[in-house]
């Protein structure tokens, strides 16, 4: 009995809650935390076993978490719960979670293809600089669509990349899906140094190219890119615009507004008030003619007064209704509750029948007339945005208001990185101002010499 005990001892050991248990040539842990047993494995050493459960006993003493408690899981799962997160708690845009699930899908590709380690626990820095060098080997299509060309992936798309797996890592951090004291192995990469070097070059037309193009336009493209070209709105913001509430033709202001009800909101969920200059104003005015409800800007059949949307007339109050309605049918259809993907696909049937823009149309039509003058290279609408920026930028346009005008955050709260800090907080902007800094900075555009010409035209031909 007394050999027994005394052979108890030696295989075992206890410091405060932790005890040690030799069970063959190994040592074991064991403890109790938030009501889960855990007994971790440690190694052969009893030495390095009973400082680890005096590390143990002293994180537990102080009620913090032990090295060991922790819930690792396949990083595919990661995955589905990160982005789960942003859909049910951080209600993230649906597009901005298809970029995340995107960009993280090439980690569960490359964990696939390689075997490397696929879960949270077992991946290392080491994993994260073998995965920038694969990202560096694969082709992708830039657009998304299968049979498009393929191409190397742009350092921009590769920082993004990495910087959406640093996200869902620091995720994984705070759920405890990695150990406590690990750290996350995409932050070692140090991502904010990692140069930018074969991005895609911006292009910005030069004021004889902004003449050509506008004098190119039809009746219907222009007042769409002059709306462009002097608000800097972005496409997708042109194409949401309801009368009255967005347009106030008597005060000469654009109301940028978030439309959650209706399925729509800005990309930085910042609204905004854009003075118009007096000749995109008249423009407007016979754009929107008689019509007091629906979108600002009509799909190219609507603009024969014969032929109108399905919901023609339809105040934002009614769009909503019927958006309800529809929703409560489909919800009969099928005998359940929609879900947010759901939602959102019929949301856009409502923009579709008051005849509102598709985004794709302003881009193609675009692209079609760029062609046409001969500059090719010219393929995305939202070099106006940045046209507008340069235009503010060369008119001595103060910071604040320039950041104002282009929709940009200007909170504090978003750090250094965004705005300008705390400047935004204590300054203020008077709507004269703005008027007049805006007025200034886009009076010598060739924009402005066109669409006096154009708006003496369309007066004399008698339109509305």
């Amino acid at each position: 009995m007394k050999q027994s005990s005394k052979q108890n001892r030696k295989t075992s050991f206890r410091i405060g809650k932790v005890r040690g248990d030799l069970r063959g040539k190994i040592w074991y842990l064991t403890y109790h935390e938030n009501g889960k047993r855990l007994r971790p494995k440690i190694g052969p050493d009893k030495e390095q076993a009973r400082q680890m459960a005096a590390r143990i006993n002293s994180q537990l003493e102080s009620h913090t978490h032990s090295v060991f408690n922790f819930e690792p899981v396949q990083i595919d799962d990661l995955q589905t719960r990160w982005l789960n997160h942003h859909e049910q708690v951080l209600r993230s845009s649906l597009q901005t979670i298809r970029r995340y699930r995107a960009a993280t899908t090439h980690l569960i590709n490359f964990i696939a293809q390689k075997g490397v380690a696929s879960k949270t626990s077992l991946f290392q820095v080491g994993h994260a600089e073998e995965f920038v060098h694969y990202l560096r080997t694969i082709k992708v299509a830039p657009n998304g669509h299968e049979n498009s060309q393929k191409r190397p992936l742009l350092d921009k798309g590769i920082k993004y990349i990495l910087q959406c797996c640093r996200s869902m890592f620091g995720y994984a951090i705070k759920r405890r899906h990695l150990s406590p004291y690990a750290e996350n192995p995409f932050s070692s990469l140090d991502l904010d140094r990692i140069p930018i070097e074969n991005a895609k070059a911006i292009s910005i037309f030069s004021p004889d190219q902004e003449k050509k193009f506008l004098e190119a336009c039809d009746d219907w493209q222009f007042p769409i890119f002059l709306t462009l070209m002097l608000t800097g709105l972005r496409p997708g913001e042109l194409t949401h615009l309801l009368l009255p509430d967005d347009l106030d033709l008597n005060a000469g202001i654009l109301y940028v507004r978030n439309k959650p009800h209706l399925g729509w909101q800005v990309k930085t969920r910042n609204e905004r008030e854009i003075p118009l200059i007096d000749e995109l104003r008249d423009v407007l005015k016979i754009t929107v003619g008689k019509r007091a409800t629906g979108p600002v800007f009509l799909q190219r059949r609507y603009s024969l007064v014969s032929v109108r949307p399905d919901l023609n007339g339809h105040t934002e109050n009614q769009l909503e209704a019927t958006l309800q309605h529809r929703v409560v049918q489909e919800e009969t259809t099928y005998g359940k509750a929609i879900n947010r993907n759901q939602w959102m696909k019929i949301s856009r049937t409502i923009w579709r029948d008051s005849g509102a823009l598709k985004t794709d149309r302003i881009r193609s039509e675009f692209i079609k007339l760029t062609k046409h003058i001969t500059l090719p290279q010219f393929t995305a609408p939202k070099s106006l945005r940045h046209l507008f920026a340069t235009n503010l930028q060369d008119g001595d346009v103060d910071t604040l208001i320039r950041s104002e005008l282009m929709g940009h955050s200007t909170s504090a709260t978003n750090g250094a990185g965004h705005g300008l800090g705390m400047t935004a907080t204590y300054t203020h902007s008077r709507p004269e101002t703005k008027r007049r800094q805006l007025q200034k900075a886009l009076l010598i555009r060739p924009s402005i010499i066109i669409a006096r010409k154009r708006f003496l035209e369309l007066t004399k031909s008698g339109l509305p």
